[in-house]
C-alpha cells in the first residue's frame, strides 16, 4: 500500500496514512479514462441547436422564373440553400449526445484517475476541514499552508462552512466523495482528500 503524508490545517505533517491499492494504485487504464471523460462532456450538452432547413424556412412556394430562355441558371425556389435567406444544407437538429458506461467501466476510469494523482504526487491528504464560520479567508489561509493554488478538495459530508468559505475560490472547487468524477480529478491540479473521505473512498469504491 502507498504511504502519503498526512497535513493539518495549518500545512504542518502530523502522521502518514495507507492509502488502498485496490483504489489508488491501480493499473491505469488510459483507454478508460478516456470514454469516462468522453462520456461526461457528452452527458453535459445541452443538444437543442437547431436550424431549418429548405423545407422549413418560409417563403419560395413558386418558380421564381420559367425553367428556359432567360439567360439564369434554372431555380425551383428562392429559399434553396445556394440562395441569401434560404434553408441549411444538412441542418442541426436537437439531439441527445448522451451514451451509456456500464458502472464497472466508470469504477476502473475513476480508480485510474486516482491513482494517477497518486504516482504523480498531486495529492494532498489533510487530517480535516472545520471552519467555525463562512469565512473565504480562512479556506485560502488553509489552501496556502498546504500549499495548493489551484484544485479540487474532495470532503466526505457536506459541511456548509467549507462548501460556502470554498466559493468564492477562482481556482479551487470542494465536492462531496459520492459526486467526484473522472473529468474534474484530471482537470485539477491538485486533488486535496480529507482523511475522512479517503476512508469513505475506500469504503464506497472498495
Amino acid at each position: 500500500m502507498a504511504n502519503v503524508s498526512l497535513y493539518n490545517m495549518k500545512g504542518k505533517e502530523v502522521g502518514t496514512i495507507e492509502l488502498n491499492d485496490a483504489i489508488f494504485g491501480v493499473e491505469v487504464n488510459e483507454h478508460l479514462v478516456h470514454m469516462a471523460v468522453v462520456q461526461q462532456l457528452a452527458n453535459n450538452r445541452q443538444g437543442t441547436q437547431k436550424a431549418k432547413t429548405r423545407s422549413e424556412v418560409s417563403g419560395g412556394g413558386r418558380k421564381p422564373w420559367r425553367q428556359k430562355g432567360t439567360g439564369h441558371a434554372r431555380q425551383g425556389s428562392i429559399r434553396a440553400p445556394q440562395w441569401k435567406g434560404g434553408g441549411v444544407v444538412f441542418a442541426p437538429i436537437p439531439r441527445d449526445y448522451s451514451f451509456k458506461l456500464n458502472k464497472k467501466e466508470k469504477r476502473a476510469a475513476l480508480k485510474s484517475a486516482l491513482t494517477d494523482k497518486v504516482q504523480s504526487g498531486n495529492i494532498v491528504v489533510v487530517d480535516e476541514l472545520k471552519f467555525d464560520e463562512i469565512k473565504t479567508k480562512s479556506f485560502a489561509e488553509v489552501m496556502k499552508n498546504l500549499k495548493v493554488e489551484s484544485g479540487i478538495v474532495v470532503i466526505a459530508e457536506n459541511d456548509n462552512n467549507v462548501v460556502l468559505s470554498a466559493r468564492n475560490m477562482a481556482d479551487v472547487n470542494t465536492t462531496l466523495v459520492g459526486t467526484i468524477n473522472v473529468y474534474d480529478i484530471l482537470n485539477a491540479k491538485t486533488l486535496v482528500l480529507t482523511k475522512d473521505a479517503v476512508e469513505k473512498i475506500e469504503e464506497v469504491y472498495a
